[in-house]
């Protein structure tokens, strides 16, 4: 059975902002990349245990899919699937993550 496919605000944010900057050089990118995240984040719902476990972390429920350069980063419950983040593979994601969810 798939579990809830929830976004938090920050992510939304982060794919939001990240199509802004890529659709600076071509909205058609832009515009792909996006749809590649969706299906991504769709990809987890129905297979939460997919993506790799956060090697900065090393949680078992936090884990991540990657998408071209970036990082899409998910919080797995019993229930649901999280999208927590979208960060670009060069960033340093310890700050990231721990703003956005709890230890």
């Amino acid at each position: 059975m798939d579990r809830q496919l929830i976004w938090s605000d920050s992510a939304s944010d982060d794919l939001e902002s990240t199509a802004a900057y890529i659709s600076r050089d071509s909205s058609a990118y832009a515009a792909s990349f996006v749809n590649r995240v969706l299906d991504a984040a769709k990809s987890v719902q129905h297979m939460p245990e997919s993506g790799g476990i956060v090697p900065e972390f090393d949680r078992q429920e936090l884990r991540e899919v990657l998408v071209g350069n970036y990082r899409v980063v998910y919080l797995l419950s019993i229930s649901a699937v999280a999208i927590v983040a979208i960060i670009h593979g060069a960033r340093k994601i310890e700050r990231v993550i721990d703003s956005r969810i709890s230890r």
